[in-house]
């Protein structure tokens, strides 16, 4: 596999578009094969982050303002998924990506999942699952670690489990063997510009499939069930949790799960993965495992004793009889709203975050029900919630700061039940990501 996507750049003009972690191990992957011309393009100057491209005589380096004028000149342009180009015409450039060479070149054992929301749970535990079963099996893609740091790694029974963002899916010509898309929410209006766009970067991940391929989705989701249709030339499997009269589908019926008539899994079960949203994630799991032929008791077995990811619906601890939860990663409405109906007790909730734009009327509608007795909003999206909160048996706090959010909850929150963070925005204004939000909010909880 390596040495046909190295020979699918030589002899080429290549360029190396945009130079942070995917950037750079593009250009370390490529070093490693071949001494081929390359050129480096970033707003930053690319000498910055890795000098020793001082020592490379093969390489040019294009940077500034104008940095994404004339990407047409080149033969191949590889993206990375951070460089945003919605305000420039890409009709006439040649992109592809690490994604795109890895399922070009690996497509029988690749594993794609994408979705608003989920994407991150449902990626690591069907990882878990494959390994359980005794698969050569590696987790990557949006996941954190660039697929070029491990393709080594590879071999030609390797199963590759990849989380795919709408970013990594916008230009990809390559569908992968087993696509999954668990929901479709309004989000990234920054960086898609429109829903629509959004949605049809998701939906990259089926539109080059063929009938020997399958495409996994949510069929009681809309929109999503809705862009299905008859489109699409993978063998198509929906993912309900009602009935339904699809050809393939997963769904509940009397408690189990079963795919048409076969039971896949019992949701009495207990397991880690709380809540309906927890529950449609194991179901498309257990879904690729049926697909896969695995050994399904060893599968239930990994589900159960999975205990999730690190700031998703992640319970932080008990502290002077409240009862924290840490959800960060929760950057929609849609999450914010199944957070809460999970937990059920919630008695504060900590929320707000960049504007990017999003609808928030549901959330606003939910929220004026007083499912939540004490809100406290944060800038900038909780400030223009808070407006629109109207009922007067809800306590409604407009505070800056995460401290002393935190310092708030302490003081109103009722004894056994529980305060969560779940900013249903992104944490960019005041955080790097929403990981050093979260981190940042475990902290303040612990201290007395």
């Amino acid at each position: 596999m390596i040495n046909k996507i190295i020979a699918s750049l030589e002899g080429k003009m290549v360029a190396i578009l945009g130079f942070g972690m995917e950037g750079k191990a593009t250009y370390n992957f490529i070093r490693r094969y071949s001494k081929m011309p390359l050129t480096i393009i970033d707003l930053a100057n690319p000498m910055d982050k890795l000098p020793e491209l001082k020592d490379d005589a093969n390489v040019q380096m294009v940077y500034g303002d104008n940095y994404l004028a004339d990407l047409e000149k080149y033969d191949v342009v590889i993206k990375s998924p951070g460089v945003i180009t919605k305000d420039i015409d890409v009709s006439h450039i040649n992109f592809t990506s690490q994604l795109e060479l890895l399922m070009e070149y690996h497509h029988d054992k690749m594993i794609g999942i994408t979705a608003t929301k989920g994407k991150s749970t449902t990626c690591t535990l069907t990882y878990e699952v494959l390994k359980s079963c005794g698969y050569d099996v590696l987790l990557l893609g949006n996941i954190g670690k660039a697929i070029f740091d491990a393709i080594e790694d590879i071999k030609e029974d390797t199963w590759v489990v990849c989380e795919m963002s709408a970013l990594q899916l916008e230009f990809v010509k390559v569908s992968p063997h087993i696509a999954a898309i668990i929901n479709l929410y309004e989000d990234h209006l920054d960086h898609a510009g429109t829903v629509e766009h959004y949605h049809a970067n998701k939906l990259n991940i089926f539109k080059y499939q063929t009938n020997q391929d399958y495409a996994l989705y949510s069929a009681d989701i809309s929109p999503l069930k809705d862009y299905i249709d008859n489109r699409y030339q993978a063998q198509k499997y929906g993912i309900t949790i009602g009935i339904s009269d699809l050809v393939h589908t997963t769904n509940v019926q009397n408690d189990k799960v079963m795919l048409d008539s076969l039971e896949l899994y019992d949701t009495k079960d207990k397991r880690y993965l709380l809540g309906e949203h927890n529950l449609r994630n194991i179901m498309f799991v257990l879904t690729i495992a049926h697909l896969l032929k695995l050994d399904m008791d060893k599968v239930r077995k990994t589900i159960n004793t999975f205990k999730g990811l690190e700031h998703r619906l992640e319970y932080v601890g008990t502290y002077h009889d409240v009862i924290y939860y840490n959800d960060a990663i929760a950057t929609i409405p849609d999450a914010t709203i199944n957070a809460i109906k999970t937990l059920k007790e919630v008695d504060t909730l900590i929320f707000g975050g960049m504007d990017r734009g999003i609808n928030y009327e549901e959330l606003i509608a939910f929220l004026n029900t007083g499912v939540v007795r004490n809100l406290i909003c944060m800038p900038t999206t909780g400030y223009k919630i808070a407006k629109a909160i109207t009922n007067d048996k809800v306590n409604v706090y407009c505070i800056e700061l995460l401290a002393d959010a935190v310092t708030k909850a302490k003081m109103i929150t009722k004894p056994k039940k529980i305060c969560l963070l779940s900013p249903a925005a992104s944490s960019y204004e005041y955080f790097k990501n929403f990981e050093e939000k979260g981190n940042a909010f475990k902290k303040m909880v612990k201290e007395d």
